[in-house]
Parts: C-alpha cells; structure tokens; sequence
C-alpha cells in the first residue's frame, strides 16, 4: 500500500514504503521524492524500504521521512543503516538514507509548498495515521473513523480510503462500512483501497454509489 502525492508547485511526497516499491517507482516514471509520509509499520507498507536507495543516492541525499513517535523509533531500530549518518557504504557502494522524524497527530507539517496534518484512526488494537493533504484525504488500514477525524477530513474534494473485504474484519473496514464512512465525510470522489483479489473490480465498481469507486495500482487522480 503506497501512495506519491505531486503539489502544483513540484513538491512530491510519498506515502509509506511497500513492497515492490522499485518496480512501481518505475512504472511511475519517479526518480526523486522531497519527503516520505508513514502511517504505521505494519510489513505491508514498510518493507520496501531498501527501494529508496534509488531515490537517495546521485547527489539527492538523506529523505526527510515523517511517521508517528512509535512508527520512527521501530524503522530506526530495525533499519539502522538507512537512518544511522555513521554508517557508511563501502566504497563503491551506497545506501539508502534517511532521516527520521517524529510527528504528533494533529501536529502540521510545512513539507515544500504544502500543509500536511497527520489525523489517528484506530486499527484494529493500535492507532496509526491518516494524512490531510490540502484537498485529499489519504485513510488507510483504519478499522474505523472516530467523528473528530471525520471533521477533520470534511471539506477534501479526493478521499482514498481503506475497504478490505465486503464482510467485516477486526482491524479494517469493509466494503459497507467503508461507503458509510466516505458519506459522511462527503468528498466529491472516494477511491477504495486495500482491496484484494477476492473483490473483483468491475463487479464492486457496479455495486457501490455514486462519487465512490475502486482504486487500482497506476490510478492518477487529479485533486482540485
């Protein structure tokens, strides 16, 4: 699960590291990013990590990478080299680098030309971010969306928005319960994500409302 954010100014901020970040980053045609947003740890949204070599080395230099308190200190710990300045590559060799930091929820962050606000959601037994991005909402592996969060997230024209499967599961929402949610926070257009190969595309985009549709790995959305 990923996401880049490209600003009318030219700032570009990635959302989380997934797996197989290297071979989406080309199909994108993106060779550099000015920041990277985590919403949380999980394996499926970190373990990409290492791909940001291609993005750090050449002259770019350290990513300036945002996330939770708890979020930072694991990625720090479990990947000290891309974190840690005093590790440094062999000669003729590199590595990815980074530099953490920490944000509180509710606490706006200026990145480039932006304003980024990161909101909690619970997942499941923990609480992870959520990021409003001027207009776009970005939600992910929320379980559900407590009403300060929907007021926070009330007046984004674009929102991306977690739905796992069409029955309900512990730490996700599901399809219906995804579609209540985007109701009431009222976006223009809602895109679902973390789908699964159990939800075929044509047949969900059939059943769901108006104004609310099935992402897909490539989409491009354009956020007034």
């Amino acid at each position: 699960m990923g996401a880049l954010v490209e600003t009318d100014g030219g700032t570009r901020i990635l959302i989380d590291t997934p797996p197989e970040l290297r071979l989406q980053l080309i199909a994108a045609g993106v060779d550099h990013v000015h920041a990277i947003l985590f919403t949380h740890d999980h394996a499926d949204h970190v373990h990409g990590i290492d791909d940001i070599r291609a993005l750090s080395v050449g002259g770019h230099g350290p990513i300036d990478m945002y996330g939770p308190p708890d979020t930072m200190e694991r990625l720090a710990r479990r990947f000290p080299y891309i974190f840690d300045e005093s590790i440094r590559p062999l000669p003729g060799t590199s590595k990815p680098e980074g530099r953490a930091h920490s944000i509180g929820p509710g606490e706006s962050t200026r990145l480039g030309d932006v304003d980024v606000l990161p909101v909690e959601v619970p997942h499941g037994p923990i609480m992870v971010y959520g990021y409003r991005i001027g207009r776009l909402g970005y939600i992910t592996d929320a379980k559900e969306l407590p009403e300060k969060a929907v007021k926070i997230f009330q007046g984004v024209t674009v929102l991306v928005l977690n739905a796992l499967f069409r029955t309900p599961h512990p730490t996700h929402l599901s399809v219906p319960e995804a579609v209540s949610v985007a109701q009431r926070v009222g976006a223009k257009s809602t895109y679902l994500t973390h789908l699964t190969h159990h939800t075929g595309h044509a047949e969900l985009e059939r059943d769901l409302p108006a104004g609310i549709l099935p992402a897909y790995d490539g989409l491009v959305v354009s956020v007034d």
